[in-house]
C-alpha cells in the first residue's frame, strides 16, 4: 500500500512537472528575438547632423517627385511604422521624413537621424503595400540602431571619416539611381561606410523591421517576400538590384524572417490600407521624369527649366483640387499643379515657375501642404516653420507679426515676407497661412507674386484661401 502511494506520487510530479514543460516551452518559442543596438561611441545628434549634411546633398541630385497624393501616402505609410519603432530605439532627436524619387530603379535608402527615400521603382515592384512597408520598416530599422555612426565607430572615426560617409552615401545612391551623376557625386568622397551594411547589421534590420511590420499591423511575412520579388524583378534587367547591392544577404534571410514572423502577433486588423493599387495606378498614369522634372517648359543648356518672361494672368474660372485625404481648395483653371517640396503641391501659371540650378522655384502662385511642427501650440508652430523658411530663402525678411483669422473654420495666422527675388531680380511679396491639422501636423498656404504684380493677384490669393476646406479627425472636410 506504502509502494504504490510512492509510485503514484512520483508519477504525480513526473506528470506536473510535464505539464509545466509543455506549458512554458511555447511560451519560450514564441517570445520575438531580442535586438540590441551595436556598440556606439557617438551621440545622437551626431546622427542628425550627419543625416541632414547627406540629405542635402541627396536632395541637390535626385529628382525628388512632386505629387501630393503619392507623397502624402507614403509618408503616411512611414509614420505608422516609425510610431510602431519600440521604444528602446526611439529617439527624440530624430526627424523621419519620406520623400519619393521619380526614378524607375528598385531602390530605397534612409540617412542617419530619419530622412528616407524611396524610388517610384520600388513601388511599383511591390506587389502589396505590405511589401513597400517591409522595405521601409528595414530602412527604419538601420536608422533606429544608429547602424550609421555604429559603422564609422568601427572605422576608426566619425569625424575623419565625414567627407566620404558622405560621399559614399552620395555615390552609391546616386551612382545607381542616375547614371550621368556618379561622376558628379563622385568627387564627394570614395567610401560607402554608411549605405553598404555589414551582414550583422542587416540580420539586425531583418528582425527589427519585421517586428516594427507586426507592431504596425503589418505581416511582416511580406518584408521576407519582399526580398524574393526584388531578386526575381531586378534579374530581369530593370534596373538592376540596386538595393541588394547595398544590402547583403547575410543568408537564410527568407528563412530567417519567416521564423521571426511565427513568433509575433500582428497588432490590428491589418496593415493594406487599401490605397496602394489607386497609388501605383497613378504612377504608372505619370511619364517617367515629368514630375519632377517639369518638362513643360523650355529647357536651356544646363538642363533646367526656364523661368519664362510672359506670365499668364489668373483665369477666372476655378477647378476644385483634393490633396490625399488632407484638404480640398480650388484654383485658377489656368494653374498647373507643378511642384514643391515633399509633402505640399504647388499651383502656378505658364511662365512662373521652373527649375533653377537644380531647384524647383516659383515666381507666381500658391503652394499649400502640411508639415510636421514640435509644437501643439500654433504659433510656435508657425514661429518653426518660418524659420525653416528663411533659412532656406535667405533672401526674404519677415515684415510684420502674426495677424490670427481663420482657414477652413479653425484658427489661423498670417504673416508677410519679402525680399529681393534672385531669380526675377524684383521685390517679391510672400504670404503665409498656417493653421495647425487634428493630427498635430501645421498646415500651410503660400502665395508668392512680384510686387508689382501683386494687386493682380491679391483677389485670386483670398479666393484661394477662402476656398480651402481642412480634413477633421474622421477625414470629414470642414
Amino acid at each position: 500500500m506504502n509502494f504504490l502511494k510512492k509510485n503514484r506520487s512520483k508519477h504525480g510530479f513526473a506528470a506536473l512537472l510535464m505539464a509545466v514543460t509543455l506549458f512554458i516551452t511555447p511560451l519560450t518559442s514564441f517570445t520575438q528575438t531580442k535586438v540590441s543596438a551595436p556598440g556606439n561611441r557617438y551621440s545622437v545628434s551626431d546622427d542628425v547632423k550627419l543625416g541632414q549634411q547627406a540629405a542635402a546633398e541627396v536632395e541637390q541630385k535626385l529628382p525628388i517627385l512632386r505629387d501630393a497624393s503619392v507623397t502624402d501616402y507614403v509618408q503616411d505609410v512611414g509614420r505608422r511604422l516609425a510610431s510602431a519603432i519600440p521604444s528602446e530605439f526611439q529617439h527624440p532627436e530624430f526627424r523621419y521624413t519620406f520623400r519619393v524619387v521619380d526614378a524607375p530603379d528598385i531602390n530605397a535608402f534612409a540617412l542617419p537621424g530619419g530622412p528616407m527615400y524611396v524610388n517610384r521603382g520600388m513601388i511599383d515592384a511591390a506587389r502589396t503595400e505590405g511589401e513597400m512597408a517591409g522595405v521601409m520598416a528595414h530602412e527604419l530599422s538601420h536608422v533606429a540602431l544608429r547602424h550609421g555612426t555604429a559603422q564609422a565607430t568601427k572605422a576608426g572615426g566619425l569625424k575623419a571619416q565625414a567627407p566620404a560617409i558622405l560621399g559614399g552615401i552620395a555615390g552609391a545612391i546616386l551612382g545607381g539611381t542616375i547614371g550621368g551623376i556618379a561622376q558628379t557625386a563622385g568627387q564627394l568622397g570614395s567610401a560607402a561606410i554608411v549605405t553598404k551594411y555589414s551582414r550583422e547589421y542587416e540580420t539586425q534590420a531583418d528582425i527589427l523591421g519585421a517586428q516594427i511590420m507586426a507592431r504596425a499591423g503589418y505581416n511582416p511575412r511580406d518584408l521576407a517576400n519582399m526580398f524574393r520579388t526584388i531578386e526575381q524583378q531586378s534579374g530581369g534587367g530593370r534596373g538592376g538590384p540596386e538595393w541588394l547591392s547595398t544590402h547583403p544577404n547575410p543568408g537564410n534571410r527568407y528563412e530567417r524572417i519567416n521564423r521571426e514572423a511565427e513568433m509575433l502577433r500582428v497588432s490590428g486588423s491589418g496593415g493594406n490600407s487599401g490605397r496602394f493599387n489607386e497609388i501605383k495606378g497613378r504612377l504608372r498614369g505619370m511619364p517617367r521624369g515629368s514630375v519632377a522634372r517639369g518638362q513643360n517648359g523650355n529647357q536651356n543648356g544646363n538642363g533646367n527649366e526656364r523661368i519664362q518672361g510672359q506670365v499668364e494672368r489668373p483665369s477666372t474660372r476655378y477647378r476644385n483640387y483634393t490633396g490625399g485625404n488632407v484638404f480640398q481648395l480650388s484654383v485658377p483653371e489656368n494653374w498647373r499643379e507643378v511642384g514643391g517640396e515633399s509633402g505640399s503641391v504647388t499651383f502656378a501659371p505658364e511662365g512662373g515657375y521652373g527649375n533653377v540650378q537644380n531647384s524647383f522655384v516659383f515666381t507666381h502662385g500658391v503652394q499649400v501642404g502640411v508639415a510636421r511642427v514640435d509644437s501643439n501650440n500654433l504659433q510656435q508652430a508657425t514661429e518653426q516653420y518660418i524659420e525653416e523658411l528663411l533659412q532656406a530663402n535667405p533672401y526674404l525678411q519677415q515684415q510684420r507679426g502674426y495677424q490670427r483669422g481663420n482657414v477652413s473654420g479653425r484658427t489661423a495666422l498670417a504673416t508677410t515676407l519679402s525680399g529681393r527675388s534672385n531669380v526675377t531680380r524684383q521685390d517679391e511679396v510672400v504670404n503665409i497661412y498656417t493653421s495647425l491639422m487634428d493630427g498635430g501636423e501645421l498646415f500651410y498656404m503660400i502665395s508668392v507674386a512680384p510686387r508689382q504684380d501683386y494687386n493682380l493677384y491679391q483677389s485670386t490669393f483670398s479666393s484661394v484661401l477662402r476656398s480651402i476646406q481642412l480634413a477633421g479627425s474622421r477625414g470629414n472636410y470642414r
